[in-house]
C-alpha cells in the first residue's frame, strides 16, 4: 500500500515539475504514472552504475556531479517515453532538481505517516 501511495505522489510531483518549470512537459496523469516508474528503475538499476564509474569525478567535484548523474537519468527517462519530454540538458537539471526536492518532502511525509 506505502508503495502504491508513493508511486501516485510521485507522479503528482512529476506533473508539479510539467506546471513549474516550462523546460518539462507531461502529457498526461498516465504518462507521469509510467515515467514515475521509470525514472525509480532508472534510480534504482542505472544510478548507481553510473556513480560507481563516475567516482573519481564525484569526488574531485565534492559530490556536485551527482547532479549531472541526476539530470542525465531524468533526460534518458523522458527520451525513451512518450508523453514526458525534457528540453534539453538544463531543463533536465532543473527538473530534476525541482523533482528530488518533491520527492524528499514525499518520503518524509510518508515517514511521519506510515511509519517505518
Amino acid at each position: 500500500m506505502k508503495l502504491l501511495v508513493r508511486w501516485l505522489l510521485l507522479a503528482c510531483a512529476l506533473l508539479l515539475v510539467a506546471y513549474l518549470y516550462p523546460g518539462v512537459s507531461v502529457t498526461s496523469f498516465g504518462a507521469a504514472m509510467v515515467a514515475a516508474l521509470v525514472l525509480g528503475l532508472l534510480n534504482t538499476v542505472v544510478r548507481p552504475l553510473l556513480v560507481l564509474l563516475t567516482l573519481p569525478v564525484t569526488l574531485l567535484t565534492l559530490g556536485l556531479f551527482l547532479f549531472v548523474i541526476n539530470a542525465i537519468t531524468f533526460w534518458a527517462a523522458a527520451s525513451v517515453l512518450d508523453g514526458f519530454n525534457v528540453n534539453g540538458f538544463w531543463a533536465a537539471l532543473v527538473g530534476s532538481l525541482i523533482y528530488s526536492l518533491c520527492g524528499m518532502v514525499i518520503d518524509s511525509a510518508m515517514e511521519s505517516l506510515f511509519g517505518d
